[in-house]
């Protein structure tokens, strides 16, 4: 019997696929569990519909992505941060204050896990990547100053 996957199965499977299995295997453990549904035209024809969907979906984050990359490459973060003697910053600059300092300043919104970074702890321009998605990275220019009191 054929069968479209509603999840993930072991040893038969991913989502979305259409496989062939037992007809007991099927009406017995896939059907009740709603693992799998039967494959007919109406159903086979959702599957389809599902699939360029998520294409579609793909597509649009891969385009979000590099335009985020472009964007990235002109932006130059400024963390302003507490130092003592030396240029030795008390504590040091994250990836989340990195973060937030992306949003404020130029309105790009990218998480803390994404950028890719060792703390910072002296002060300078540091160059620091971030994952974008899709395999599509961008980097960007961070300064720490020193914070006006």
């Amino acid at each position: 019997m054929k069968v479209i996957l509603q999840k993930d199965v072991r040893d038969h499977g991913k989502k979305g696929q259409m496989v062939e299995v037992s007809d007991g295997y099927a009406r017995n453990f896939l059907f009740p569990k709603g693992l799998a549904v039967q494959a007919t035209a109406d159903n086979i024809n959702i599957m389809q519909q599902q699939e360029k969907a998520r294409q579609r979906k793909e597509e649009q984050e891969i385009a979000e992505a590099n335009e985020i990359k472009k964007k990235l490459g002109s932006c130059t973060v400024k963390v302003p941060a507490s130092a003592g003697k030396g240029g030795k910053l008390f504590g040091s600059v994250t990836s989340k204050e990195v973060s937030e300092a992306l949003a404020d300043q130029y309105g790009i919104v990218i998480e803390k896990n994404r950028i890719i970074m060792e703390p910072i702890k002296t002060f300078g321009t540091f160059t620091v990547k971030c994952k974008l998605g899709h395999e599509i990275s961008g980097s960007f220019t961070v300064v720490t100053t020193e914070k006006e009191q």
